[in-house]
């Protein structure tokens, strides 16, 4: 979903662009349009309205008109509600399926893309003029593309960051999130709820059709139990460690899972080469922020790309990664920051955070400081996050 967002980005830049991707997206194997929902902000949104894809999903995502955020075992929690700040919605949640079928529909609409699908990169050589590029899919004789910019959006694995020679550190936080669609005994009102539990923190967010998709962390081992056990079992659980604040879970849809880990890239930029999306920074789910952030860089950096003049020139990648870097390590700290928190058993820290919240809830400047998360942590805002054509 970020290398199509950013080809379509660029299509509007006057640039030719090839689109590399290894599964057709109609595929039940392709990993970004999978079980998943995508909560997006207002900044996201505004970004996919330039792109002209918002026109396409708006009416299938669910509003995100509140926000409840709890801690397990603690009476305190903390609310945040949009009409407070002026705004119709703190974010909308998209199924990734839905997002995925408007970005390409969009991207088969635009002659300036041009896409190689399957296709897959095999070896990548760097010169000071362009970046070599040997793919390889359909036929016998592979591929070979030279271009004067390579960005990488091929995930936490990347292939490309691996060929720039750019390393990485990761953090396994010894979880696995489980998704699911359930369906409760009441009616949304638009709530976002997100609950730390001793396992991890339990997400609830509103879909379009009044029911929720869950994002559940658990030990490994509670997940295993969780995705064997039976529809009936899994909804007691799910009740037990939630809670009722939406009511009595009554039904629940096919179960996804998939480890969480913290990786970050130890450059951003290289010769010719751009990270972005999970391979430059893949987050956990707490807070719904990676794709957000993601989006945020595609608007960065396609906004740089319009200018005249090589796209890869080593300047202009330096400005990319210099723009970037403050919102990228406080999104990193402020989703790590939690999990590591309200993670902790400690009692004097439990107590820390049922005053915190409670506090939180009190001060309006702490609430208007969140509700502004959509707007980056840092740094410059770019053009398309406030609505406004690239150039």
């Amino acid at each position: 979903m970020v290398g199509a967002s950013l080809a379509l980005a660029l299509a509007a830049a006057g640039r030719r662009i090839v689109l590399i991707e290894a599964v057709p997206p109609e595929s039940t194997a392709q990993p970004s349009f999978d079980e998943r929902t995508t909560a997006l902000g207002n900044a996201s949104r505004r970004i996919l309205e330039v792109l002209g894809v918002w026109g396409g999903i708006a009416d299938q995502c669910g509003v995100i008109r509140a926000i409840h955020v709890s801690d397990a075992g603690r009476p305190a929690f903390a609310r945040l509600r949009a009409a407070e700040h002026d705004i119709e919605a703190f974010g909308f949640v998209v199924p990734n399926r839905v997002l995925g079928a408007a970005l390409w529909e969009k991207i088969r609409s635009h002659e300036a893309i041009s896409v190689r699908l399957p296709a897959s990169v095999v070896a990548m050589r760097t010169d000071p003029e362009a970046i070599t590029l040997t793919l390889d899919g359909p036929g016998d004789a592979p591929t070979v593309l030279r271009a004067r910019l390579v960005v990488a959006a091929d995930g936490a694995r990347s292939l490309i960051r691996r060929e720039a020679g750019i390393g990485a550190s990761e953090a396994d936080y010894g979880q696995v999130g489980i998704v699911a669609h359930v369906v409760t005994d009441m009616p949304h009102d638009g709530t976002a709820y997100e609950r730390f539990t001793p396992a991890g923190p339990l997400a609830l967010l509103p879909l379009r059709d009044g029911s929720y998709t869950v994002v559940w962390a658990r030990t490994p081992e509670e997940a295993t139990l969780a995705l064997a056990a039976e529809d009936a079992q899994f909804l007691a659980s799910l009740q037990q460690h939630f809670g009722w604040r939406a009511g009595r879970f009554t039904r629940v849809g096919r179960r996804a899972s998939y480890p969480l880990k913290l990786s970050r890239a130890d450059a951003t930029v290289a010769q010719r080469t751009v990270l972005i999306g999970n391979a430059a920074q893949s987050l956990h789910p707490v807070a719904g922020q990676g794709f957000n952030l993601a989006l945020r860089d595609v608007a960065a950096l396609a906004e740089l790309l319009a200018e005249e003049g090589d796209p890869g020139a080593a300047p202009l990648l330096e400005r990319f990664a210099q723009d970037r870097a403050l919102d990228r390590r406080g999104v990193t700290r402020f989703t790590d920051g939690l999990i590591r928190v309200f993670g902790d058993p400690r009692p004097p820290l439990r107590l820390a955070r049922a005053a915190g919240l409670l506090l939180f809830d009190l001060l309006p400047p702490a609430k208007r400081a969140l509700a502004r998360v959509s707007l980056g942590f840092g740094g410059r805002t770019p053009r398309m996050a406030r609505g406004l054509p690239l150039r």
